[in-house]
């Protein structure tokens, strides 16, 4: 579970790019940030990525409170925390299967990702997780042959392998025909309702968030406007987007 209470971000000398937001989300939600640019979203995923520090408010992730854990606790947070950006980066002269035995920078050592080293045993449980996310065909290609989706859920794979419990995405169909955003989208709510993984992802596009995610979070000026589960969003809601 996650659980926030009044996260506050201001730049210094500066606005308040999140503003007083509290919210919790279980184990299992698909959680959809609506809300034009500059409305918080990326930000509120990197402050829950701890990728940004945050001004005052309290994050409590799967029972611990994140502020209070030194560099040990936060790197146990940073692996189960996977972070998803627009773009993923894959290494692009290795293939897909290595990707996702060697982790991304945030969930695997310095050492592991510089050298490309991998257990044995790591060999199975990528390709168990390749096969979940329907790409076991892609698994010996190179990273800079897959499709702009393929990346997309090879980067999921990557996170799932290296313990993964919540994946926050970035606008991860930007620029996606809609076959593939259907497919990148699709797993991910499959995996929520499969491995009680929890998603949230900054869906500005479409009606993705609508067709796809249990609750939509409506973001305005760094402040939480709404918070609607199982329906669709008023004329009214989206009008204050």
């Amino acid at each position: 579970m996650i659980r926030v209470s009044h996260l506050t971000k201001q730049i210094p000398g500066g606005p308040k790019v999140l503003d007083d937001l509290s919210f919790e989300i279980e184990a299992g939600e698909f959680v959809a940030l609506k809300g034009a640019s500059g409305s918080g979203k990326s930000m509120l995923l990197r402050c829950l990525a701890l990728r940004e520090k945050w001004s005052k408010g309290t994050y409590i992730f799967d029972q611990v409170n994140v502020q209070e854990q030194f560099l040990k606790g936060r790197s146990k947070v940073r692996r189960e925390i996977a972070y998803l950006e627009e773009s993923p980066r894959l290494y692009q002269d290795k293939t897909a299967l290595r990707n996702v035995q060697i982790g991304s920078v945030n969930q695997t050592p310095f050492w592991r990702r510089w050298t490309g080293m991998v257990r044995s045993d790591d060999y199975m449980g990528a390709m168990d997780t390749i096969e979940k996310l329907g790409l076991l065909d892609k698994a010996h290609m190179k990273g800079n042959k897959l499709s702009g989706g393929e990346r997309q859920r090879i980067a999921i794979a990557r996170a799932l392998v290296h313990g993964a419990k919540v994946i926050l995405a970035d606008e991860p169909v930007t620029g996606l025909d809609p076959h593939s955003a259907d497919q990148v989208l699709g797993d991910l709510k499959r995996l929520c309702k499969e491995q009680g993984l929890i998603v949230i992802a900054a869906l500005h596009q479409g009606d993705y968030a609508e067709r796809f995610a249990d609750r939509t979070f409506g973001l305005s000026g760094g402040k939480l406007l709404f918070d609607v589960k199982g329906r669709r969003l008023t004329e009214m809601e989206r009008r204050k987007l």
